[in-house]
């Protein structure tokens, strides 16, 4: 169970989250927006923004055009684009790991809260190892 999601405010109007690396992680997967669109289940329109604002933030592209192929193109990340990938992973994990140590007593005092519908029926979380 992930117990952390950050957003990181690289300068004013530079930021970089959880949602702009799955669409750069679905992007790389893909070779489209439109398909790692679909596979977000997000608009095309909502990623084509993401990707504007992260074309804006640096001064590197995260992305570039491929031309040709049986559908005549697609997207695929740059060298830059990877790298932003790995380092918001690596810090991920570190930042995953100090929470873990930090709040493990509040983790292992929490209740799961039962879900809409369900009527009253509970389990408990168990902490990860």
């Amino acid at each position: 169970m992930q117990l952390i999601r950050f957003r990181i405010d690289l300068a004013p109007r530079c930021s970089l989250g959880p949602g702009k690396i799955a669409l750069l992680e679905a992007i790389a997967d893909k070779g489209s927006l439109t398909h790692a669109a679909a596979k977000l289940g997000m608009s095309y329109r909502y990623a084509w923004l993401l990707l504007e604002d992260l074309r804006r933030s640096f001064s590197e592209p995260v992305t570039r055009a491929t031309v040709g192929g049986r559908r005549g193109g697609g997207v695929e990340l740059t060298e830059f684009g990877a790298d932003l990938v790995r380092r918001y992973h690596l810090a991920s994990r570190r930042i995953e790991a100090a929470a873990r140590t930090a709040l493990a007593p509040l983790v292992r005092k929490s209740v799961a809260r039962p879900a809409r519908g369900t009527r009253g029926r509970t389990r408990s979380i168990k902490p990860a190892a």
